[in-house]
């Protein structure tokens, strides 16, 4: 069996990551995914998460996604996010303004406020900040 596989990450604008891993960590709508080499070929759509890659040095490497989907076939992960950011690329104040931001409008009681978009922002930026704290753990 293949020590390493492709994987792919792609957004709306730009080619994310494109190289050779070990190992795929991702959120997918029915919970973690590990995905190794070897792995049964598989379609899932992608929760709001840090998509962590692993390398045959055993450093790892995390990502920002926003959704999308995740596709597995023989020796190629590929990961179609609606957005994705490398975890360095993060500005940390803008994510926990956003954080902030959201938590004050799901606990909004006001009759305008569409909790279904509030709860979306919310989840979208408690992935970010997620991602971030993994960066931070990484590089400590």
């Amino acid at each position: 069996m293949a020590s390493s596989m492709r994987c792919d990450i792609v957004s709306a604008e730009k080619e994310i990551f494109s190289g050779d891993v070990t190992m795929v960590v991702a959120t997918g709508i029915l919970g973690e995914l590990g995905i190794m080499p070897g792995h049964t070929p598989l379609l899932t759509g992608l929760n709001p998460c840090t998509v962590r890659l692993k390398f045959e040095d055993g450093s790892e490497e995390p990502f920002y996604v926003s959704g999308g989907f995740l596709e597995v076939q023989p020796h190629v992960v590929t990961i179609l996010a609606d957005a994705a950011e490398h975890a360095a690329d993060l500005d940390e104040a803008a994510v926990l303004k956003a954080q902030e931001d959201a938590e004050k409008a799901m606990s909004d009681q006001a009759a305008d406020v569409d909790l279904s978009r509030a709860a979306a922002m919310l989840a979208d930026a408690t992935a970010r900040q997620k991602t971030v704290e993994e960066l931070k753990k990484r590089r400590s």
